[in-house]
């Protein structure tokens, strides 16, 4: 075993060495990373043969293209190729565990450290996938699961997917009602739940709530309990988890995972718009592999624990399983890599807040890929906390952050801690994406300069531009975020949706079919397919790298999570004193987010503290603590259209010091009149919360 540290060994990021490759295999050179970028974006059939190649991905028949339909949406990958995410995964067990490497690290509040073998995952995804294939789980039978964010969690997703069944997770710090708008949706076979968590220096009972999902879902045949010492309400009929992962015999040292189709369904997230409930989408085992694999190793520039060349990486990525990131942590183990998950509260406690929680984690368990949601890293800063005194960090040779723009100041801070730890050239890999696609847009590269307050390109493959109203790409100014090319990992569709309608409404409203696209036929030509808008204001400058604004429609974007507006409304006006509510998010680039919500109350009630903390209640109980406005202010009226629709996008723009006039046709309101009052607010707003753009 050697005994340098991963920074003397490995100084040769992995898009060097991939560049390496195709100058080696394919005769390909490039003289810049915009070099790079545009053949990925142009030759995506080249582009994404050479990373099934570079990993030397695995399938038992051949495929006859990487990209055998150029369409969004509807493009046709890999056709012929079998897969499967698991098998992925554990064909790297004895490399790694010969290299001495656990697969996973975890740690919860209460010091309890547990690691998990190659070997043993291999041997309880096994013993599950067996269980649940006496259950009766066939491909393509949904099992939801009601778990935090833990090792169990992570055996769990590989069982199910291992037996192609179709995997959909919500975290336990949420509601029962918005777990419910989201599985009654898929009709799962089989639900997995804890019974109790600890967090934020408490221990709470999840068995009442475990119980109550079982009855609000008659589809459900069978229901598996992880119990832990911190329920209280026992949850009836079900069966113990310890006894499904228990098994170990010759049956479980044969079973493999099955191969699928490419485009066999993996899982199911959720991603909520404005109306209705959230979105629940499907994405496929292949597309979601490559991509993970090309995100984690060539921008994410994170490494397999048992290669010489990458000896001892630990990634871990702070999430918690309600939030894309999660699966984002999972991914690690798909390139051999250990991954360390801490099961907690980043901060503390309310009554003892400590932000240097997750740090001293690190240090203990020689973490060398960090990454977080920007807000922790606010946090962080103005906690004045000092990460000297957190421990031994000098293994960390990056920093990730998502979920919202990263502001300079931040960035500045971090970097200007890491300099008194003797890193003065810490590298941050600051990110944006979505659960949508389950990946990334815009990224890092650890080759590229740094330039605070900015993202350093577009992703590999990813072919994405700012637009202007009309339509037309804009450089140096702020558009919408649009991507022109299909990516493996986008959606299949939605479950349940009819005719694609839902999927093609929240992608390709803006930009629908044939808009600005050519038609084509073979060679990866594109044909007349829609443009995707994502929701996100971009600036791409003249040297690629990119400024996220924040959204550009009116979803809830807190600290990563995203959250129909139409979810928090039901929560609140079920409140006999609320006639009508509206809440908007204001993201800005370097500056905190700001989220008011507006309420009308009966006639003769005034909004008081006792009102204001039952909303938030309300809010808290039914989906999460995150959605709990910044502030909640009585109006006497919402603006709506003249066709009853919340006139929330207009008053977002308002509020981000845009003028009314261009914000919004009077002429096409119901109730021009509640314009002033918000135009005053706005003003009493703008210095603290001036638009960026």
């Amino acid at each position: 075993m050697p005994t340098s540290t991963p920074t003397e060994i490995r100084r040769i990021p992995m898009i060097r060495r991939y560049q390496t490759w195709l100058e080696q295999q394919r005769g390909l050179r490039f003289d810049s990373y915009d070099a790079l970028w545009q053949w990925s974006v142009t030759d995506l059939d080249a582009f994404w043969q050479s990373v099934w190649d570079y990993f030397e991905m695995q399938s038992p028949t051949p495929h006859s293209a990487a990209l055998g339909r150029n369409v969004m949406p509807g493009a046709q990958w890999f056709p012929g190729a079998q897969v499967n995410y698991a098998q992925q995964v554990l064909r790297h067990v004895d490399a790694a565990h010969a290299a001495g490497m656990p697969a996973v690290v975890i740690e919860n509040e209460l010091a309890q450290v547990s690691e998990l073998s190659w070997p043993e995952l291999r041997r309880q995804v096994a013993s599950l996938a067996l269980h649940l294939q006496a259950q009766g789980v066939q491909p393509g039978d949904r099992v939801a699961a009601y778990l935090p964010n833990i090792a169990q969690t992570i055996v769990a997703f590989l069982a199910v997917a291992s037996v192609g069944g179709v995997w959909s997770v919500c975290s336990p710090d949420m509601g029962t009602a918005a777990v419910l708008d989201r599985f009654k949706q898929i009709a799962p076979k089989v639900l997995i739940a804890v019974d109790g968590v600890y967090y934020a220096g408490k221990a709470m009972d999840r068995g009442q709530i475990a119980s109550e999902l079982r009855a609000q879902l008659p589809t459900v045949e069978h229901m598996l309990v992880l119990h832990t010492p911190f329920a209280t309400q026992p949850v009836a009929d079900c069966a113990s988890w310890r006894d499904a992962v228990a098994r170990d015999d010759a049956a479980v040292a044969a079973f493999t995972p099955q191969w699928l189709p490419f485009d066999h369904p993996l899982w199911i997230v959720y991603s909520s718009g404005t109306t209705g409930l959230p979105k629940p989408i499907v994405h496929g085992h292949g597309g979601i592999v490559l991509v993970a694999l090309a995100m984690k190793a060539l921008h994410n520039d994170v490494g397999c624990s048992y290669d010489p060349a990458s000896w001892g990486e630990r990634f871990h990525w702070y999430s918690s399983t309600g939030w894309v990131m999660w699966n984002s942590q999972v991914a690690g183990l798909l390139g051999g890599t250990t991954c360390v998950i801490f099961d907690g509260s980043p901060g503390g406690s309310k009554d003892q807040p400590d932000w240097g929680v997750l740090w001293r984690f690190a240090a203990r368990h020689r973490v060398t890929s960090f990454g977080a949601g920007a807000a922790f890293y606010a946090n962080c800063m103005k906690a004045g906390l000092d990460l000297a005194a957190c421990g031994d960090l000098s293994r960390i040779t990056g920093l990730g952050s998502t979920g919202s723009p990263l502001s300079p100041d931040v960035q500045a801070w971090g970097t200007e801690q890491f300099a008194r730890m003797g890193t003065p050239d810490i590298w941050w890999n600051n990110l944006s994406g979505g659960t949508d696609f389950c990946g990334a847009f815009i990224g890092g590269n650890r080759e590229l300069p740094l330039h605070v307050g900015e993202m350093q390109c577009r992703m590999l493959g990813a072919a994405v531009q700012a637009w202007n109203e009309a339509g037309e790409p804009v450089s140096e100014a702020v558009g919408e975020l649009v991507c022109t090319q299909p990516i493996p990992s986008m959606p299949l569709y939605f479950w349940g949706d009819q005719g694609n309608q839902r999927y093609l409404s929240s992608y390709f409203d803006m930009y629908p079919a044939g808009h600005g696209r050519q038609p084509g036929g073979g060679d990866g030509a594109p044909e007349m397919g829609g443009v995707w808008r994502h929701g996100d204001w971009l600036k791409v400058s003249r040297d690629g790298g990119c400024t996220i604004y924040g959204r550009s429609d009116a979803t809830i974007n807190r600290h990563g999570l995203r959250m129909g507006t139409s979810e928090i409304y039901s929560a609140v006006e079920a409140l006999p004193e609320v006639l009508d509510s509206m809440v908007v998010d204001l993201e800005y680039l370097g500056r905190e987010s700001f989220m008011p919500m507006f309420v009308v109350l009966r006639e003769g009630l005034l909004l008081d503290d006792a009102l204001r903390a039952r909303l938030a209640a309300a809010i808290r109980q039914a989906l999460s603590p995150r959605f709990v406005p910044d502030e909640i202010v009585q109006v006497a009226e919402i603006p709506r259209t003249l066709t009853g629709k919340k006139q929330e996008l207009p008053i977002k723009k308002l509020l981000l010091g845009q003028p009314l006039a261009k914000v919004v046709n009077q002429d096409t309101m119901a109730n021009p009149g509640s314009l002033g009052w918000f135009v005053d607010y706005a003003q009493q707003k703008k210095q603290a919360h001036a638009a960026p753009v």
